[in-house]
């Protein structure tokens, strides 16, 4: 089941253009990453998608009724304001204690219900985000640059509880990360971003396409190398044939 699809959708703000042409959808129980370097348009991705703003060209088509969990790059709170984990997931609206304590329990931090939101650590605060996304059950869970700032085993740990909750709920996952060598291996399929798709496919797949070398090098160390290259190639799409 197709829960978005985004057909020819290209975006513009003032006279630039952030995406060209991207055809996309992303279906019931499967995990997405895109990947790209700064200024790719992977958050001008995700707003359409979400529904934060409207394509300048194309469509964006929505399942009827679709939920989505929304896990952002960062939330600043003010350190001043005691504020526990439990009252934070009532925030703007209330929810049972019974619901806030299963979606703590889904984001592996059940433990934390009372302690203050000023003294979790980095990981801990992530997964308070990520059971507040998960309060409304939700057909598509988004993660927008989430491990942000989190060390490569704190890292690692997120997205394999990430797995987990794709899982127990059977909810679509769609990510926006820089770790590849992280994000790609928990991932069915990787999209390559630059303005434009640029390339396709598997992880396996994607890591040797051009179009991603291009972009991050070779190996482990190529995801530090983010620069932007001109638009001078075909979109291989690497899910119709063997990767060059």
């Amino acid at each position: 089941m197709t829960l978005v699809s985004l057909t020819g959708v290209s975006l513009k703000y003032g006279g630039r253009t952030v995406l060209s042409n991207v055809d996309f959808a992303i279906k019931q129980g499967e995990i997405v990453t895109v990947v790209g370097p700064n200024g790719s348009g992977k958050s001008s991705l995700l707003r359409n998608v979400i529904g934060a703003v409207k394509p300048s060209v194309g469509t964006v088509t929505r399942m009827a009724g679709l939920r989505i969990g929304y896990v952002p790059q960062k939330l600043h709170i003010d350190p001043t304001l005691p504020l526990t984990v439990r009252r934070f997931l009532s925030l703007p609206v209330r929810v049972s204690d019974s619901v806030a304590h299963a979606a703590l329990e889904q984001a592996g931090v059940a433990a934390l219900a009372d302690r203050q939101m000023t003294n979790l650590s980095g990981g801990q605060f992530q997964r308070v985000l990520l059971a507040r996304a998960l309060l409304c059950k939700p057909h598509l869970l988004i993660l927008d640059e989430a491990t942000q700032g989190l060390d490569q085993p704190g890292s690692a740990a997120f997205y394999r509880q990430i797995e987990q909750v794709r899982q127990e709920m059977g909810c679509a996952v769609l990510m926006v990360s820089h770790e590849l060598h992280v994000v790609m291996a928990a991932s069915d399929r990787v999209i390559c971003l630059n303005g434009h798709i640029c390339c396709e496919g598997t992880p396996e797949l994607v890591a040797s396409a051009p179009e991603y070398r291009a972009l991050f090098g070779t190996g482990t160390q190529g995801a530090l190398a983010l620069y932007r290259h001109e638009h001078t190639h075909s979109h291989d799409h690497l899910d119709e044939g063997p990767a060059a």
